[in-house]
């Protein structure tokens, strides 16, 4: 399925053959139920009365039954359990048929968008609420699911039923059909009014669910803060007050759509009480006779029927038309970070890393990066400091192209990362974030998220590598232990340690750290250190540092203040110059400093 191409003919077309089959189902279904009041007429018409029988059923019946009234009657009888054992097939046929292609079409739909969504930039996710997506892969994909196997056959089986009924009406007495059909005009009016209420209202309870379920995720992810700072009770109340807007919005739609069926039996008893009129004062007058228009009464009761039914068919359609728009609006979002023409396969790289004059901004008229130049040489170190909110954490996103600048150049070994498509490129940076994001799944299968292929030797060595071996052998399964979500059942060194390993099995020649080492603990921190050593190994590292032992081990050091690069150099050569680093050190790094040098006298002291 193509972006933004989404309609029935897409979405039903690899699905031909069980809807052909279900077509025929419903076109079984439809002359069963216009067969079902004829056996009523054959028994007034030819055993209550002495009317002729047509030749063909005279010798149908002679031949098989005999020659007499009750040989009529076992006939009508036959032609009964016929017309159910047909209707029940064809009604089951369509039934499965329909609800299997609505399943399958709620698969490809739902695989389509989730696509879509994982490849679009993170400038949309960063926009868009995490809730919504879910409510739009989920609530609108149903709907639509909903439309497919209960009412889009349903549908045409009764306008096919009204149809024909019209048909045979027109046949039984054409005068009576056009009374009946008088009232068909105010239907047409009242539902195509209601519907188009009803979708708006449809509209606005999908946006309110979204927001609903915005609000549980966005808690349910941060459990631990809402209890760490007893919010409970105001986020009981937050979730509460949302969830009480969507039960008014939704009962406002919902009273929309209960009033429609009582106004349409309004207008379909009037149209019966024009045919009553009508037809009683014929049967009074002698000019038609009372099992004809008995007759006529239940073909007018069939006829109603789908006129009904089509009625309330409306609340369907209507939440599926709106789950269509929200899902196009999804898959009619721009790439922003796509694969340009004739980009290729990236290469083994090297590792220089350069921005040429790069300016960027989140936002139109907000700049974050100003022509911003930098150049890493192959297999350095480089740490990146500088103030909050001066764009150190963008710098690192220009590189893997999770965005693209505004203007001026990204580049590897030489080339603009927009010359390498995107997969290629990605796949030869590995990351150490200060949050390490785990899976809910095995050790094993976190440790090998970027290398799916990696043998469990392979790794195992990079558990070693990483100092994580020996806790994940003390693990209640060992390697197949599952992570809890977010990998919240392991501590934060052991969730770096993972990390590590994660990064070292994928062996990419660029590595893009952001402090990994923040918020542990003194022996926690060695084993990381000791760990990310391993891993940096002959490969272009760059880090955001935080902490003074980062910085002292970096080969060049880049200060960024408002969105450039402002100095860079050597620790000792920054401070000797006195600049923006020197006093960065002073206010962030003088305290650290003094601080292991205290822990180190206190260590000496405790050793003597």
């Amino acid at each position: 399925m193509k972006k933004g191409k989404i309609n029935i003919t897409h979405l039903l077309s690899p699905h031909w053959k069980a809807l052909g089959i279900a077509f025929v189902a419903v076109i079984g279904e439809s002359g069963t139920d216009l067969l079902e009041p004829w056996p009523l007429k054959i028994i007034f018409d030819y055993v209550l009365s002495s009317k002729q029988m047509p030749a063909w059923m005279a010798s149908l019946v002679h031949s098989t039954l005999g020659d007499d009234k009750l040989a009529v009657l076992s006939f009508a009888a036959l032609v009964v359990i016929s017309i159910a054992i047909v209707g029940a097939i064809s009604s089951y046929t369509e039934d499965y048929l329909t609800t299997s292609v609505g399943q399958w079409v709620m698969h490809d739909l739902r695989r389509t968008v989730y696509h879509h969504i994982q490849r679009l930039s993170l400038a949309y996710h960063d926009k868009k609420r995490t809730g919504d997506l879910i409510s739009r892969v989920t609530s609108d994909i149903d709907a639509i699911q909903s439309l497919i196997s209960n009412v889009l056959l349903g549908m045409l089986v009764q306008i096919l039923t009204l149809l024909g009924m019209i048909g045979v009406m027109f046949y039984l007495n054409w005068r009576f059909t056009l009374i009946a059909l008088s009232v068909a005009p105010a239907l047409f009016l009242i539902v195509y009014s209601f519907t188009r209420r009803i979708k708006q209202a449809s509209r606005a309870v999908r946006k309110k669910e979204g927001e609903v379920i915005s609000v549980l995720q966005e808690v349910l992810s941060s459990i631990r803060v809402v209890q760490a700072f007893t919010r409970e009770d105001y986020e009981q109340r937050r979730f509460e007050q949302e969830s009480i807007e969507s039960v008014g919005i939704a009962l406002r739609a919902r009273n929309l759509k209960a009033m429609l069926p009582p106004i349409v039996e309004i207008v379909v008893a009037l149209g019966t009480c024009l045919v009553i009129w009508y037809g009683t004062r014929l049967v009074i007058s002698g000019q038609l006779s009372a099992g004809a228009l008995l007759v006529f009464f239940l073909y007018l009761g069939k006829m109603y029927k789908p006129m009904r039914q089509l009625s309330k068919m409306t609340d369907t359609v209507s939440k599926a038309v709106v789950g269509f728009e929200r899902i196009r609006e999804v898959l009619e979002t721009d790439m922003l970070v796509r694969n340009l023409p004739g980009a290729r396969k990236a290469p083994r790289f090297k590792g220089e890393i350069e921005f040429d004059h790069v300016t960027f901004g989140y936002e139109e008229g907000r700049t974050v990066l100003q022509d911003l130049n930098l150049k890493i040489e192959p297999g350095q170190l480089a740490a990146l400091v500088g103030p909050t909110g001066a764009g150190k954490t963008t710098v690192i996103s220009l590189i893997p192209r999770f965005y693209d600048p505004a203007s001026g150049h990204v580049k590897i070994d030489g080339e603009d990362v927009r010359s390498f498509k995107i997969k290629s490129l990605r796949q030869q940076i590995s990351f150490v974030l200060q949050e390490s994001l785990l899976f809910r799944a095995p050790v094993w299968q976190n440790i090998a998220y970027g290398r799916p292929e990696a043998t469990r030797d392979e790794i195992v060595r990079a558990a070693r590598l990483a100092n994580a071996h020996e806790f994940i052998e003390k693990l209640s399964e060992g390697y197949d232990t599952m992570v809890g979500e977010r990998g919240v059942t392991l501590s934060g060194g052991q969730r770096q340690r993972i990390a590590i390993a994660r990064a070292i099995i994928r062996n990419a020649p660029i590595l893009i750290l952001d402090e990994p080492s923040s918020g542990l603990d003194a022996a926690s921190e060695e084993l990381v250190f000791d760990a990310l050593a391993r891993l940096m190994e002959g490969k272009t590292s760059i880090v955001i540092a935080h902490r003074l032992a980062t910085i002292r081990r970096a080969d060049v050091i880049f200060v960024i203040n408002e969105g450039r690069v402002v100095e860079s150099g050597t620790h000792h050569e920054l401070l000797a110059r006195g600049g923006l680093y020197a006093e960065l050190y002073e206010i962030q790094f003088r305290k650290e400093e003094m601080d292991d040098l205290e822990s180190v006298s206190f260590s000496a002291r405790n050793h003597n």
